[in-house]
């Protein structure tokens, strides 16, 4: 893996999650003052995390995130606000014990259980592990995207390595995510670094615009968390090396989307019991907001996701859910495919072999959906996941 310049990482375990050795605690840190930008979650019921780290960005003055898991901080009234501050503080001071580094130098993260108080003094000493361990090495980095887990079967990273200007470089990125995943954002954490120099204004349009065609598409049971927070770290632009612009920025901006793509994809692909990663294509629609909304209201359709689930080709559920979105679309002019194979078409059914359609439900992790919903431009694209008994069985006993 090759990792931006400036940067350095740290997972440790602290004690905060019951499964002995599980690394919790995570700092990433950048060298020097580096620009920091972040889209967080829409719930009204906010995470303290969330609120400490969105009152911080966009910034050109961050100097890294301090994350822990198994306990997401949430529901914790003044005392998890409190906490949130306090691991930024401990960060600082771990960082540089000089005392000149402050904590609003950092952002901080928090996953897992809503309602719990942060174990706080563990933490601490877990910062302060993790600021003796920091380094830029590949393993420092694996080391660091194992301590944002919480249900996730596997660590979810992706890389991009490319040229501006002749000057090669690098975006990383990481996130967590496997249950409690729902749009806007995407029930997750996620990290993006990258060398390459961007404005805190500039990184925050880049970054947004990445999760409105990313983290803002994914979806496994539709429930929005209370600590969604994707966060970006970008090397601080001089005199001899400005902002990105011109088609270095389009270029940037591109491998960017393409990796927010692949990792958001990695979260309901490991979705809590998913035997299928679900792709929903939708075209023709009046305009793209049209179009995301009846992905959104496929995506979220429980009768849609069970049918994946059974390899069941019942394609009467996606068309009713396309026309329940709240958007109009044109039914003599709706077309569905699954798979490659045509179910409908015009607003008639059409003769398919069933079995052969189930098979390929059957047979492979990804089921794709190709719905069009009329003769307009507008397109949208969602992934989601099936239903099933192991997904209620682990829910269900999630706390307990």
């Amino acid at each position: 893996m090759h990792l931006p310049v400036g940067f350095r990482f740290a997972g440790v375990v602290g004690g905060i999650k019951s499964r002995v050795g599980a690394r919790d605690v995570t700092l990433i840190v950048s060298d020097t003052p580096c620009v920091a930008a972040g889209v967080y979650t829409t719930n009204q019921i906010v995470a303290a995390p969330v609120l400490v780290s969105r009152s911080r960005t966009p910034s050109n003055t961050i100097r890294g995130v301090v994350v822990n898991s198994g306990n997401a901080n949430a529901c914790t009234g003044t005392r998890g606000h409190r906490d949130a501050v306090e691991m930024t503080k401990h960060a600082a001071a771990a960082i540089d014990p000089t005392g000149k580094l402050t904590a609003e130098q950092f952002v901080v993260m928090s996953t897992g259980i809503i309602g719990r108080f942060l174990p706080i003094e563990k933490i601490k000493a877990g910062i302060s592990a993790a600021a003796n361990e920091l380094a830029s090495t590949e393993q420092a980095f694996w080391n660091a995207c194992d301590g944002i887990l919480t249900t996730d079967i596997a660590r979810k990273t992706t890389e991009r390595r490319f040229s501006l200007d002749g000057k090669e470089t690098h975006i990383v990125g990481m996130c967590k995510g496997a249950g409690m995943i729902g749009p806007k954002m995407a029930t997750m954490l996620a990290i993006i670094i990258t060398d390459a120099p961007l404005q805190p204004t500039q990184a925050q349009r880049l970054l947004q615009s990445a999760a409105n065609k990313s983290f803002n598409c994914i979806s496994v049971e539709g429930h929005m968390s209370t600590n969604d927070t994707l966060v970006m770290l970008a090397a601080q632009p001089t005199c001899a090396i400005p902002a990105l612009h011109g088609c270095n920025e389009i270029e940037f901006a591109k491998q960017l989307n393409e990796m927010a793509i692949e990792l958001a994809k990695k979260i309901p692909n490991d979705g809590e019991g998913a035997t299928h990663l679900v792709e929903i294509r939708i075209q023709g629609a009046n305009t793209d907001a049209d179009a995301d909304a009846v992905a959104r209201s496929v995506a979220l359709s429980n009768l849609v996701k069970t049918a994946i689930t059974g390899g069941d080709p019942n394609w009467g559920r996606i068309v009713s859910a396309a026309g329940y979105a709240g958007v109009p679309i044109r039914p003599d002019h709706t077309a569905l495919k699954i798979n490659g194979f045509p179910l409908f078409e015009r607003g008639e059914p059409l003769s398919f072999d069933a079995q052969r359609v189930s098979h390929s439900i059957k047979a492979s992790k990804l089921t794709e959906i190709d719905l069009q919903v009329g003769l307009g431009p507008g397109v949208a694209t969602h992934w989601t996941t099936d239903l099933n008994t192991e997904y209620v069985r682990f829910n269900s006993e999630y706390t307990t």
